[in-house]
């Protein structure tokens, strides 16, 4: 049996200017992906994981979200935190969610489709007894830049914006946080979790399966294939 996830938390107040005009009256999570918002899709898969309680991030159309998606779907109870007029960065929301999220939650960029056991993720981070957790891919430069040096259950080292040539693992998208961590003064999230690598502190968490996400024209065709192709395969086998 599945059992329950801690409260996730899922970033969802980006504009996403890389999809210009798609992106003109609707949030990037309301984009229709193979046939729904893909929300949804995200929404579902993480329900079947066993999340009973989400918060979503919102910023850019964020009212047109919560009109979406509502107070609850898939079994998810969903709460709403909205960021302030001067946009804190992705840290920055994640700290006005404080108040619904918990001692310890999951953390997901809310433009990804992300393929792996959440429930044994989380049971690996618990019992590593560190802060925060960053799931990683083997990526060898082939879906995005490289940013992550990682070994033994933990990430040595993290950089997004210089990563350095000996890193051949990718920040997969979904990480974990103890609410403690998000109190301090910095605004990106990137930049907590390399401080948290670079003191020992980030459990690292291995992953073989690709990631999707809609972030740009490209990956959005990409993602929707895919998609549909896991609707038909569901009513195939009658699920």
């Amino acid at each position: 049996m599945t059992g329950r996830l801690p409260t996730v938390c899922i970033l969802a107040g980006g504009r996403g200017t890389r999809l210009g005009a798609r992106v003109a009256d609707r949030p990037k999570p309301l984009l229709e992906v193979a046939g729904e918002p893909f929300l949804f899709h995200q929404l579902r898969l993480v329900a079947e994981h066993g999340a009973r309680h989400a918060v979503l991030c919102v910023g850019y159309l964020g009212e047109l979200i919560e009109a979406c998606v509502g107070a609850q779907r898939y079994g998810i109870t969903i709460d709403y935190s909205y960021d302030s007029p001067e946009l804190g960065g992705t840290l920055g929301a994640i700290r006005r969610a404080l108040p619904f999220l918990g001692e310890r939650f999951l953390v997901l960029y809310g433009d990804t489709y992300l393929r792996l056991d959440y429930g044994q993720a989380v049971r690996f981070w618990e019992r590593s007894g560190m802060t925060g957790l960053m799931c990683v891919l083997r990526n060898e430069g082939r879906w995005d830049t490289s940013n992550v040096l990682y070994g033994d259950g933990r990430v040595l080292a993290y950089n997004k914006r210089s990563p350095t040539a000996d890193m051949c693992w990718i920040d997969y998208g979904l990480g974990g946080l103890c609410a403690d961590a998000v109190t301090r003064g910095e605004s990106d999230l990137a930049a907590l979790y390399q401080e948290l690598a670079a003191r020992g502190d980030l459990c690292g968490y291995e992953v073989t399966e690709r990631f999707y996400e809609i972030g740009t024209p490209d990956a959005l065709v990409e993602t929707e294939a895919f998609l549909r192709g896991e609707a038909i395969a569901s009513r195939i086998a009658g699920a």
